[in-house]
């Protein structure tokens, strides 16, 4: 039953209660699907961090501020006097199920997937051996990272994947310091980057260059670094007629291989750095003593399965690419969180449509949503959250919602709650203290902002 039909008769009905756990991108667009129904609704967007826009902020590199500017749009939704902003508040610590339950009519889970996929090979715990995950949040500033230690007197750095992630991390490590000044990179990390000693940066996929994950837009940027020449061997990016076959009619994949083979061409200029691209080899062992010294690779061979899905089959040809560090970027995973149900294989919460279940065939957990990769997975760009928000709210707006009693269903009962528990939360105001802070720090220099990395100095507003 909706709260709305315990009010008393004459009074206003209440507007239907909303926690959104997570103010990532799914957050937001699930934030604005609420906003543009026909249902009154008053949300409260919570994030464990002082700031909002999750992997926008965290997640999106330095120098592609374009795709940042998509938080001109998620501002909107924050100035909607419908929504309000708790940042610094941790579900599971500051906040449980239980005390969600009581002060909301529904609560959706838009937490993402903030671990990574582990390799599962020998040598992978040895020093220089990194997640790009974390490398990742490092170069933009995540408070939880900015300590992080990356051996950047690594002369060659091999990254294992081939997404879009994985050319991210290759390419701010062959950019110029000049180039990445002019960004919102991190302080430390640029520091960091100007004393760096890699000359080298190998990109290595399982599969073939037809089943590559990244899109051509990133492919292409590779080559046009200023400070690193392109390296592609001919014979590895010809793809072979399954690979062909499977992804005929992909512009994407033959854009993808035509700028490949276009690589494949090109003639060393003599620049400080290098990027080599290459394929068909699966990472068996880290190798190293106490730090990374090499990574061994088996050698593959595609196979079109039954089914028609190409693998990469191991051939029992093994080659060492030599490496002071390793990244490794083969997939986000999403993490389990206190009182609600969880698939660790897939690393989501188990739903239909949103609605999440108490197991992959249990029944619904009524109240209880989820949207964006903790949802479906670690799939898609930014702008895919928007339409798998939109199909989670329909889920919540088409659903009978639990009762609230009425005391407690006030943005000031949930204040009260946080305020006994001596969090210091963040809002939008002050949030938008901070974001202009930032700006006015980056002015200077030409920067569109200068991040406060320390939790104290963003709580400092």
């Amino acid at each position: 039953m909706d709260e709305r039909s315990n009010a008393p008769f004459g009074s206003q009905p209440a507007p239907t209660r909303i926690a959104v756990i997570g103010a990532g991108p799914a957050g937001f667009y699930t934030a604005e699907a609420l906003l543009k129904s026909d249902r009154d609704v008053s949300i409260d967007l919570f994030d464990r961090l002082p700031t909002p826009y999750g992997l926008v902020r965290f997640g999106v590199a330095p120098d592609h501020q374009k795709i940042k500017s998509v938080t001109r749009l998620y501002e909107r939704t924050l100035q909607d006097p419908r929504v309000r902003y708790l940042g610094n508040v941790a579900y599971g610590s500051d906040v449980n199920l239980a005390d969600l339950r009581r002060h909301y009519n529904a609560v959706v889970f838009t937490v993402g997937a903030n671990a990574d996929r582990p390799l599962g090979i020998p040598g992978e715990d040895l020093y220089g051996s990194l997640s790009a995950t974390e490398f990742v949040a490092w170069y933009n500033g995540h408070p939880e990272f900015a300590d992080l230690d990356v051996p950047l007197d690594s002369r060659t750095v091999v990254v294992i994947g081939m997404g879009n992630v994985a050319i991210d991390v290759t390419r701010i490590l062959a950019k110029s310091v000049a180039e990445l000044a002019v960004t919102d990179i991190a302080d430390h990390a640029l520091e960091a980057l100007e004393r760096s000693q890699v000359e080298r940066v190998v990109m290595v996929g399982r599969r073939g260059p037809a089943e590559a994950k990244f899109t051509t837009k990133e492919l292409r940027e590779l080559g046009e670094l200023v400070n690193a020449d392109i390296h592609v061997r001919a014979d590895e990016v010809a793809p072979d007629a399954a690979s062909l076959a499977a992804v005929a009619g992909d512009v994407n994949v033959t854009k993808n291989l035509e700028v490949m083979a276009w690589f494949a061409e090109q003639v060393p200029s003599g620049k400080p750095r290098a990027v080599e691209l290459r394929f068909l080899l699966s990472p068996v062992e880290i190798l190293g003593d106490e730090r990374v010294r090499a990574v061994r690779f088996e050698r593959n061979r595609l196979v079109v399965g039954e089914d028609g899905w190409i693998s990469a089959v191991g051939t029992g040809e093994y080659e060492e690419i030599p490496a002071d560090m390793v990244l490794r970027s083969v997939g986000y995973l999403g993490t389990a969180l206190p009182d609600v149900p969880f698939e660790p294989r897939r690393g989501v919460i188990p739903n239909d449509e949103g609605r999440v279940l108490t197991g992959p065939d249990g029944s619904v957990v009524p109240g209880l949503y989820v949207a964006g990769w903790i949802k479906r997975g670690p799939s898609g760009v930014i702008g895919t959250n928007k339409a798998c928000a939109m199909g989670t709210v329909a889920s919540l707006l088409g659903d009978s919602l639990p009762s609230i009693e009425p005391r407690q269903a006030t943005p000031e009962a949930v204040d009260e709650l946080l305020a006994e528990r001596g969090v210091k939360v963040v809002d939008t105001h002050s949030w938008l203290r901070l974001d202009a802070a930032e700006v006015a720090a980056g002015e200077g220099s030409g920067r569109p902002r200068v991040k406060r990395v320390r939790l104290d100095q963003m709580l400092d507003v």
